[in-house]
């Protein structure tokens, strides 16, 4: 493991909306990741952080960069998705119309997370909450400082 972030996310809170993604992505620029596995690492990371803040309680968000790739791990304690199939569909939303108002909760979240990601996976329990696994691997070495890891 060359890096290992972890970001406490607090349902509803609009005001750090981001922030975690945010340093997630400034990481990777630091330790030299190329500038596509960053983005992409960078959107899955910042939609799994919204789909905390909008639909969960509490949930936390981390990152695991390794010589393979990037591994984006999201859990939330909230009332988990009762129909996971349904939920993976662009455009579906649960969000209230007031999330819907401030511009959050268009049902793009679980889908560009996929989309961005090699390997996706998703499991919740209703009732307790949700867990994603989303992982941007490398096409070729990731090179970290100059030199290949």
């Amino acid at each position: 493991m060359i890096l290992e972030m972890s970001y406490d996310i607090t349902g509803g809170d609009f005001a750090a909306a981001g922030e975690a993604a945010t340093k997630i992505k400034r990481a990777l620029k630091q330790i030299g990741v190329d500038a596509q596995t960053t983005r992409r690492a960078a959107i899955i990371a910042y939609e799994a952080e919204m789909n905390i803040i909008i639909h969960a309680y509490r949930g936390t968000l981390q990152a695991r960069v390794s010589p393979e790739g990037i591994e984006i791990l999201a859990e939330d304690e909230g009332p988990g998705i009762p129909d996971i199939e349904l939920a993976m569909q662009e455009g579906y939303s649960t969000a209230p119309e007031k999330i819907r108002e401030m511009g959050f909760g268009a049902g793009m979240g679980l889908p560009n997370m996929k989309k961005f990601s090699d390997e996706f996976h998703i499991t919740s329990e209703v009732g307790k909450g949700t867990r994603v696994r989303a992982v941007v691997s490398s096409s070729t070495a990731l090179i970290m400082n100059g030199s290949e890891v």
